[in-house]
């Protein structure tokens, strides 16, 4: 029934002496790579060494039974243990998304709305910070717009998470289901008559693209133009061009960053965010090419769609693909956004569990 299972234990048990010869263990690359990979099977292994059990002193009792009838009495509490270790495997064999230990960048986006908009995208870009160092990631701001009142026109933020997470732990993992268009209602700062309003910021997670082998990028297809820093309203930030606006020719993607001091590190910021775009699009090519087997996915990066709305008025979070409903969205835009989180996780398991059995 589970022989996949019986070929990630061989796997897991090389990859365990392979994390034990010298020569693996002197290179640190290669021996980061087999722990990785360790640590992302340690618990499909332990969830069939699980079943392994259980269905052994299923049939055991079984066997006994014909001769001793005493332990006909210990079958259904057996049987209860062995179904609960089959679902628990049958759970962990599910096709994972391959990138979910990556580290991700995140943009937040103002969109309809003016500067109401602009400050949502601020509050949002806030929560996911708070949610970040709730989690134990580090977080940098590669690239942030301000308006004239204080929120965020758009910006890019990477989020790393620190060693080697377990399954299910990392950015990607937690954050992919966030992009989308984010709805908020509630009477706006600029709003004299109290009157409540709805506007909207759009949000893009992509996974954090290696810098070196992944997307290959020829400097003759970049065109790099330096300008000078700016803040809100145009108001200088600093009296040297650093600020980098890069342009992938073939593509016409550009990307722009000014928030650190020297050119030399806008630059090196703003090639991340290309080389995460980039490996971004050319996945989303390649899965329209075969939208049918990604047709029960939770996940979108479009931001057309409309994925969760925050009402305060009612104090209330909505997540629209799964029905999730709360009412303590104060909490939520404090950081503590796990719920959400998981209730997209789950509803992205059922879908798969559910194509796994078609």
């Amino acid at each position: 029934m589970f022989e996949s299972a019986a070929s990630l234990v061989e796997e897991h048990a090389a990859l365990e002496a392979a994390m034990a010869d010298p020569d693996i263990a002197a290179d640190p690359d290669r021996f980061r790579e087999v722990s990785k990979r360790y640590a992302a099977l340690s618990p499909s292994v332990a969830a069939y060494r699980a079943w392994v059990a259980a269905t052994g002193d299923l049939e055991a009792a079984r066997e006994l039974a014909t001769e001793d009838p005493a332990f006909a009495d210990e079958i259904p509490a057996l049987e209860h243990a062995a179904a609960d270790a089959t679902e628990k495997l049958r759970r962990q064999l599910i096709p994972r998304d391959p990138d979910d230990d990556r580290d991700v960048i995140l943009e937040v986006k103002a969109g309809e709305g003016g500067q109401e908009s602009a400050l949502f995208a601020g509050d949002l870009l806030r929560m996911y910070l708070r949610y970040a160092a709730a989690r134990g990631w580090s977080a940098t701001i590669l690239d942030a717009t301000e308006s004239d009142l204080g929120g965020i026109k758009d910006a890019q933020v990477s989020l790393k998470h620190r060693g080697t997470p377990a399954p299910g732990e990392a950015p990607w993992a937690r954050l992919k289901y966030e992009g989308g268009v984010h709805r908020v209602q509630r009477v706006p700062v600029t709003e004299s008559q109290g009157r409540i309003h709805t506007s909207a910021a759009g949000v893009w997670v992509m996974p954090e693209a290696e810098e070196v082998g992944e997307v290959e990028i020829a400097e003759a297809d970049l065109r790099i133009d330096v300008f000078r820093s700016s803040g809100p309203g145009g108001q200088s930030v600093n009296t040297t061009d650093s600020a980098v606006r890069i342009t992938h020719l073939p593509t016409g993607t550009v990307v722009s960053c000014q928030n650190e001091k020297s050119q030399l590190q806008n630059r090196e910021a703003a090639m991340r965010v290309l080389r995460a775009r980039l490996r971004q699009a050319a996945l989303d090519a390649a899965n329209a090419a075969a939208a049918d087997a990604r047709a029960s996915q939770v996940r979108t990066v479009d931001r057309s769609e409309r994925i969760r709305t925050y009402n305060f008025p009612e104090n209330r979070i909505s997540d629209h693909r799964t029905g999730f409903k709360a009412y303590n969205l104060d909490a939520v835009l404090e950081g503590a956004l796990d719920p959400v989180v998981e209730s997209a996780m789950a509803a992205d398991e059922a879908a798969r569990l559910a194509a796994l059995a078609t």
